[in-house]
């Protein structure tokens, strides 16, 4: 069976990350996007769960601390406001 072409539009940024990741595993774009689709029939889906990134280690604690009730509270935004300024 002959072979088809496959055209998708992104961003410069997004094909650059993305080459640098795949060049420092051997692979090439057009392997890594055949990889991807076979995978994906493969399993019956996608190969992965997608979700947004995961925070960092000082957002996940600062997450935690107001979810304790440790955090700092203001009634207006200029509290806020001053609170940042006064730090």
């Amino acid at each position: 069976m002959p072979n088809v072409t496959i055209q998708s539009r992104v961003k410069p940024e997004l094909k650059q990350e993305a080459e640098a990741i795949f060049d420092a595993i051997g692979l090439s774009m057009g392997d890594a996007i055949r990889l991807f689709l076979q995978q994906s029939v493969n399993i019956g889906g996608l190969p992965f769960q997608p979700m947004v990134k995961q925070p960092n280690a000082e957002t996940l604690a600062a997450l935690d601390e107001l979810e304790s009730g440790q955090g700092k509270r203001f009634a207006t935004v200029d509290e806020l406001f001053a609170d940042l300024e006064a730090d």
